[in-house]
């Protein structure tokens, strides 16, 4: 897969895989879009991308991006990131270990008679919430990893026609305490 940035990168070393970066930022208007504008204006795609206020106190969200690249393309994303005045850090969690992801999907599935058995049996399984449930229609809550989500989807897609809606991964860095001898 090449590159697709306008920009020069370096020589691809590594493999394109996916990367989750936190970014901490000054809550306030316009941060968002230099962030977005940063991708955008060099060629790189986002995935998916969450924001969200963690501090009220000192104003602080932060953004968590999912990318696709070889590291050292993340390495040129992040270094940009911290050029802009309103960023505060920049983590990518694939490179800091222990990390716990999760998201949350809405997913609208067309129910009958003959498939009704195997749609809850399979939404039991995968622990999905009924959250409404209208006409020949319910719709499931399902939260945790994408894999997960990504496995639901499929197995009820391949019974009945569904449509989906995905808040995308958030992620947060677990801080494992070294222990002293």
């Amino acid at each position: 897969m090449t590159n697709k940035s306008v920009y020069e990168t370096p020589e691809k070393i590594s493999e394109n895989k996916r990367h989750i970066l936190t970014v901490l930022v000054d809550n306030e208007p316009g941060v968002l879009a230099r962030v977005i504008g940063m991708f955008s204006g060099r060629g790189y795609n986002i995935d998916s991308l969450n924001v969200a206020e963690v501090s009220n106190d000192e104003h602080l969200s932060r953004i968590t991006i999912v990318t696709e690249g070889t590291s050292e393309v993340v390495n040129q994303i992040e270094k940009q990131l911290l050029r802009i005045v309103p960023v505060h850090s920049v983590t990518n969690l694939n490179q800091e270990g222990s990390a716990v992801e999760a998201e949350v999907a809405l997913v609208y599935i067309e129910v009958n008679e003959s498939n009704k058995k195997k749609i809850y049996e399979i939404c039991d399984f995968y622990r999905a919430r009924k959250i409404e449930n209208e006409h020949n229609a319910i719709i499931f809550e399902i939260a945790g990893a994408s894999e997960r989500i990504n496995r639901f989807i499929k197995e009820v897609d391949e019974i009945t026609s569904i449509e989906i809606v995905r808040s995308g991964p958030v992620a947060i860095f677990t801080h494992q305490k070294k222990e002293e001898e």
